[in-house]
């Protein structure tokens, strides 16, 4: 696969990584935006509440391009009932087959009460094996963190969410510490 100066700079965009624990969902974000080796803005919000608040969600990518897709998952959201799965399976449908929805460059972490997911364009809607999942730039590190921080502490959902992104915001330098948590 080849990829060009602007991919590069897509993928190396944010840290998101959701944690679930004792029937929370939290999911973190860093607040840092960089443009190629500037870094733009350092408090911005990469999570969003959706359909009645039962449903989180954080991106990774082109902004412009991730606010297109949540607005088109809070549609799916309200033609099924809130139904996440099913919701974000259509959503992956569309997003895959539309011409201009293709060429969106960014990914998604949603989550409500009993599901989190991994939403791509490539097609894919993925399940994590466990209870945790990261995705940008410093993704692994937070999701190594938060893994570890799971079986290794009593933290909260939101505690050990917020610590992971710290985390990577210590090894990445396209993630800062500038942390926002949303909890379900």
């Amino acid at each position: 696969m080849q990829t060009n100066e602007t991919d590069e700079m897509r993928t190396r965009a944010t840290t998101i990584v959701a944690v679930r624990r004792d029937g929370k969902l939290a999911i973190a974000g860093d607040g840092q935006v960089s443009i190629g080796e500037l870094i733009f803005k350092s408090r911005a919000s990469k999570l969003r509440r959706m359909y009645k608040d039962g449903v989180l969600a954080g991106y990774a990518g082109a902004a412009a391009d991730a606010l297109a897709l949540f607005e088109r998952l809070e549609r799916k959201l309200e033609e099924y009932s809130g139904n996440l799965q099913r919701a974000c399976l259509e959503l992956v449908k569309e997003w895959r087959t539309d011409k201009v929805l293709r060429q969106l460059q960014a990914l998604l972490i949603v989550g409500d009460e009993e599901n989190l997911l991994l939403v791509s364009g490539t097609g894919d809607l993925l399940v994590p094996d466990d209870d945790v999942l990261g995705i940008g730039s410093g993704g692994g590190y937070a999701q190594a963190a938060a893994q570890a921080l799971l079986a290794h502490t009593d933290m909260t959902a939101e505690e050990i969410a917020r610590e992971a992104v710290l985390i990577a915001s210590r090894i990445c330098v396209y993630t800062n510490d500038q942390v926002t948590v949303e909890v379900l």
